[in-house]
């Protein structure tokens, strides 16, 4: 049963991919903040999800972390996670990532529990939305309905 204080670890070896040069958020190489991020997602998400119902999955809604230290290539990091809250399908998590010397990053994260089913009909029904070829969207979702065309303001 999903409950307060259920923990999770994750460790993580910087390498090349990972670093703010290499996908584009910055010219350095060092641990890029949206891979810290990605590890503090992947440590919540992977501690709750023994505890789900089958056919459930969580998926991240917020994120809210400071980054505090630089980690070079080669440099191995670790993020803790800790369930903190629980409101009906939303699960709040305290995360921090380490490295040797100390604290890398901190914060908080938010996910919520869906249904795999249910959310993969509604991407479904989403790819439906199509652009015409003069640039106006459509949906056809709308059942029943003639489809209403909309400008993309670009």
């Amino acid at each position: 049963m999903l409950e307060l204080g259920i923990k999770g670890r994750r460790e993580l070896i910087v390498k090349p991919e990972h670093t703010a040069k290499h996908i584009g958020s910055g010219t350095v190489l060092v641990l890029a903040t949206p891979m810290m991020i990605m590890l503090m997602e992947e440590t919540s998400r992977l501690s709750v999800k023994p505890y789900l119902e089958e056919g459930q999955e969580t998926v991240g809604t917020h994120v809210n972390v400071s980054h505090d230290s630089a980690v070079p290539i080669g440099n191995k990091v670790w993020c803790e996670s800790e369930v903190v809250g629980i409101d009906r399908r939303k699960i709040t998590f305290k995360v921090v990532v380490y490295d040797d010397e100390g604290i890398v990053g901190q914060g908080t994260h938010e996910r919520f529990i869906i249904d795999e089913k249910k959310f993969g009909d509604k991407m479904e029904a989403k790819k439906m939305c199509r652009c015409t070829p003069d640039n106006q969207r459509y949906s056809t979702r709308r059942l029943g309905k003639t489809p209403r065309r909309r400008s993309v303001s670009g």
